[in-house]
C-alpha cells in the first residue's frame, strides 16, 4: 500500500479558523485533490482512516471540521463506537450543531477549503473532486453548485435531506452544477425515502447533470461508517469502487 502523510492544518475563513485533516501520498509529487465532507458525527479516527485510504489510492484529501464555528475538533464528545440507540442524548447534542449550517455558509466555507487545496504543493493543478457522507452529501451538492468551475466531480453516500421543503433544498441547486455526480443511496434510509431519491434524480436529469444514482439495497443509513451499528462491509466496499471509478473519470 502507498505510504501517506497526514497532518492537522488550519484554514482561515471569513468566520474564523477551520481545523482540518490533510493527507496525501508520501512521494513528494502533486496528486488530484479531493474535498472530503464528514457525516454528522464529525472528525474522528474513522474519518481519518477513510481519508488515508483515499490518499493511498493516489489523491490529496482535505477533511475540514465543518462545525468549526462552534469549536475545534471534537466539537461534540462521542464514544469510540457511536450507537444512538444506546445513548439517545447523542442526537440531542448533535441536532443543533448540524442545524447551524446553511447553504450560504457551506458555499462560502467551500471557497476557503478549495483554495487551501489549490495552494497545497501536494495537490495537482486543476479542479478538485468532492465526496460527502450522510449530511456531507448535501454539502457536496451545495459545493458543486456554488463552485462549478472548481469542482470536476462530486459523490454522496447514504445522503439524507436531498429533497426538503423550502428554497434551500439541495435538489434545487442542480441547474448550477457542471460536475459529474455519483450517489449511492442506502436502501433502508428514513432520511431519504424512495420518493425523495426519485425527485433528486429527476432534478439532476432535468438540469442535464451527468450522474449515476444507485440504491444499495438492504444497506442502512451510515453504511460506510465502521464505528457505528449501521456499518455494512459489502456496501462500504461497493462505495469505494464507485468513488474511485468516479475519480478516475474526473482526473
Amino acid at each position: 500500500m502507498t505510504d501517506v502523510r497526514g497532518a492537522t492544518v488550519d484554514i482561515p475563513t471569513g468566520d474564523g479558523v477551520c481545523d482540518a485533516y490533510l493527507v496525501h501520498p508520501a512521494d513528494g509529487r502533486p496528486h488530484p485533490a479531493v474535498l472530503f465532507y464528514q457525516d454528522a458525527y464529525g472528525m474522528r479516527p474513522h474519518l481519518r482512516s477513510m481519508a488515508d485510504r483515499l490518499a493511498a489510492a493516489g489523491y490529496t484529501v482535505l477533511v475540514p471540521n465543518v462545525f468549526y464555528r462552534l469549536g475545534r475538533t471534537p466539537v461534540v464528545d462521542l464514544p469510540e463506537f457511536i450507537d444512538p440507540s444506546a445513548d439517545p442524548t447523542i442526537w440531542e447534542r448533535l441536532g443543533p450543531v448540524v442545524g447551524s449550517l446553511t447553504p450560504d455558509l457551506i458555499e462560502r466555507d467551500a471557497d476557503a477549503y478549495l483554495r487551501r487545496l489549490a495552494d497545497s504543493p501536494s495537490a495537482a493543478d486543476g479542479p478538485a473532486a468532492v465526496t460527502g457522507y450522510c449530511m456531507g452529501a448535501r454539502l457536496a451538492v451545495w459545493t458543486a453548485a456554488g463552485h462549478p468551475d472548481r469542482v470536476a466531480a462530486a459523490a454522496g453516500f447514504h445522503a439524507g435531506g436531498l429533497v426538503v421543503d423550502g428554497p434551500d433544498s439541495p435538489h434545487l441547486s442542480a441547474p448550477r452544477i457542471t460536475a459529474e455526480l455519483y450517489f449511492g443511496h442506502a436502501g433502508d434510509d428514513p432520511s431519504l425515502p424512495p420518493e425523495q431519491a426519485a425527485r433528486f434524480e429527476e432534478a439532476l436529469t432535468a438540469a442535464g447533470v451527468r450522474h449515476i444514482c444507485e440504491i444499495y439495497e438492504g444497506a442502512r443509513h451510515g453504511y460506510t461508517q465502521a464505528d457505528t451499528p449501521a456499518y455494512d462491509r459489502a456496501a462500504d466496499e461497493r462505495h469505494w469502487a464507485a468513488l474511485l471509478d468516479l475519480l478516475e473519470r474526473a482526473f
